[in-house]
């Protein structure tokens, strides 16, 4: 059997164009649990090497754990939506407001639940600006950190 030389075939893990989606809508990302792995890397990386992060004994152990940066909480659940959302449809991030609510710390697990705030279709080029209200919840449904999200998204390819 060989490979078809175009696709033929619906293609898994692509995106929702913006006609796919209606104010109101929601989805639920699935489970994640944040490591110490994630946190270590995330910090390595980034530069982000604020003591409540480094060091475990002391400043850490005042809010009863590992505190994890609330950028890694909201890169992990926008990997999420990338993965599963926007793949293939998302052009571009134009605006993201963050608001935490409350600690997530190392072995917590997280999701979020997107709600479509708002589609509004361009003058040209078939794409549109799509907003979202994005709620981080952990393992006790704990509200842990809301953004929203204003974005570019494709739309379905023009049939000729």
């Amino acid at each position: 059997m060989t490979a078809p030389t175009t696709a033929k075939y619906p293609l898994l893990g692509h995106g929702f164009f913006w006609q796919d989606l209606e104010v109101g809508q929601r989805f639920q990302t699935f489970n994640r649990t944040v490591t110490e792995t994630d946190l270590v890397n995330f910090i390595s990386c980034t530069g982000m090497l604020e003591i409540i992060f480094i060091d475990a004994e002391g400043a850490a152990s005042a809010i009863g754990g590992r505190p994890v940066p609330a950028a890694l909480t909201y890169s992990l659940i926008e990997g999420f939506i990338l993965q599963t959302m926007i793949q293939g449809t998302g052009m571009a991030m134009l605006e993201c407001t963050q608001k935490v609510l409350g600690p997530v710390r190392v072995n917590d697990t997280i999701h979020a639940v997107v709600e479509v705030a708002g589609v509004k279709p361009t003058s040209k080029g078939n794409r549109a600006i799509v907003d979202s209200n994005i709620d981080v919840f952990n393992q006790r449904g704990e509200a842990v950190l809301r953004y929203t999200a204003r974005r570019m998204l494709a739309g379905r390819p023009e049939s000729h």
